[in-house]
């Protein structure tokens, strides 16, 4: 690789490592090309960066950030994902490494937090921020439909009562 591709593939690897919230670190060694285009697609549909990187260029790059501690797991065969939803990242991790054996999860650090792989298969079976943001409003939405029925109750029932006096009054 030539001097100004590495200082470019660093610099792209400091900027991703300072905007991030979590980082996933697997081991690909025995997946085909195919198999990684597979995971690489899934993630991109997702909105999560998933690459293969080279260790050396990658301890650099790390250098300074939230995620340095990291170095020592940059080793043989290492792909990363980087995500600011970090739950949708586990999912994908976790469901592609239950059918593809190869993939190994190393180890990942999530909002400050370093996470072994136990860790990672919690994380994968909690709800997305999509998912909770979608509760939350549900939750918020609720109240505000029970408390117009309730208002709107009122003035039906005494609807009825005036529409069953008429009736009777005219007959």
């Amino acid at each position: 690789m030539l001097r100004e591709k590495k200082v470019e593939t660093v610099d792209k690897l400091k900027k991703l490592f300072t905007s991030c919230e979590s980082v996933f670190i697997t081991h690909y060694h025995g997946l085909s090309v195919s198999q990684i285009s597979g995971l690489r697609s899934k993630m991109h549909e997702s909105k999560i960066d998933f690459f293969v990187v080279k260790n050396s260029l990658t301890k650099i790059g790390v250098k300074g950030s939230k995620f340095e501690d990291l170095t020592e797991s940059f080793s043989g065969p290492v792909a990363i994902a980087v995500s600011d939803d970090p739950v949708l990242a586990a999912k994908i991790l976790v469901e592609f490494s239950k059918d593809n054996e190869q993939l190994k999860l190393i180890g990942a650090k999530v909002f400050g937090e370093q996470v072994d792989y136990d860790g990672i298969k919690s994380l994968s079976k909690m709800p997305s921020l999509d998912e909770l943001r979608a509760k939350l409003i549900s939750l918020i939405q609720t109240p505000a439909k029970s408390l117009a029925s309730i208002v709107v109750a009122p003035a039906t029932t005494v609807a009825r009562v005036f529409s069953v006096y008429s009736n009777k009054s005219t007959q």
